[in-house]
């Protein structure tokens, strides 16, 4: 699997504090079936992380873990807040594309304070970026109206959905808009957004489970979402059409979400 949402990097936000960690995570990371892992640490204007500093710390973390025997491919990538972007100029945020691609992992706000997501998805796509925006199903904004997600998808914009948020780990209305997102066919890629090896791992498995994509019924859909959409996605391809999606119950837990 690929996993295009962790913050693995030691010692630059709120994922391991030293490598030691790392290593941990990753160990975790590859027993979960993981093959390659996206090293995106929030660029916002909390931590303070310059995004040309990110390419470095990951060929740092790429041979510690060569030298632990630990076979996990990294790649540089940035969780870029929507209100840091504009601060930033085009070599910046080139240095915090998914694996050098075209695109950006853009951090859906947590508050409800924060200026209009489409107005600075827009402005990214104006200066030569795609988007794929970073758990939409925790936003509150997009919680109380997720008309708002057809729209940008409908203007080529991809959805990263945090597994958690299908085992309820972000609470029920984070649960029921990636259910109602799964079922229109608004999800491109599930992620961990790991930040530790325990208490937020990256272990996709479990969300996958939660939302019905385990077993032969989910195999097409969880593959689409943890294989094939993360590839191009690395690649700069085009996305590859969507699998029907197994139903197993599906409509009747999303009905209401929307």
């Amino acid at each position: 699997m690929i996993d295009l949402h962790s913050h693995v990097l030691p010692g630059l936000d709120d994922g391991p504090a030293t490598l030691e960690g790392s290593l941990a995570l990753a160990r975790v990371a590859v027993a979960a079936g993981t093959t390659i892992l996206a090293a995106t640490p929030h660029v916002d204007r909390g931590f303070g992380v310059d995004p040309r500093a990110v390419p470095g710390a990951v060929a740092a973390l790429r041979g510690a873990l060569e030298e632990a025997g630990i076979a996990l491919r990294i790649v540089p990538g940035g969780e870029l807040a929507a209100d840091r972007a504009g601060d930033l100029d085009d070599d910046a945020l080139a240095a915090i594309r998914l694996a050098g691609g075209p695109y950006l992992l853009l951090e859906c706000p947590l508050t409800v304070h924060a200026g209009p997501l489409e107005t600075q998805v827009g402005a990214l796509r104006l200066r030569g970026f795609d988007v794929l925006l970073a758990h939409p199903e925790r936003s509150p904004a997009l919680q109380r109206d997720p008309g708002r997600l057809r729209d940008l998808v409908a203007h080529d914009v991809l959805c990263s959905v945090t597994a958690g948020a299908f085992t309820g780990q972000f609470g029920r209305p984070a649960r029921s808009l990636a259910q109602a997102m799964l079922r229109e066919g608004l999800v491109h890629d599930i992620a961990s957004d790991a930040h530790d090896e325990r208490r937020r791992p990256p272990d996709l498995a479990a969300g996958l489970a939660a939302a019905g994509l385990d077993g032969a019924a989910g195999a097409a859909m969880a593959a689409y979402l943890t294989e094939h959409v993360p590839a191009a996605i690395l690649a700069g391809e085009p996305i590859p059409a969507r699998p029907e999606a197994p139903r197993r119950g599906l409509a009747a837990r999303v009905r209401r979400a929307w």
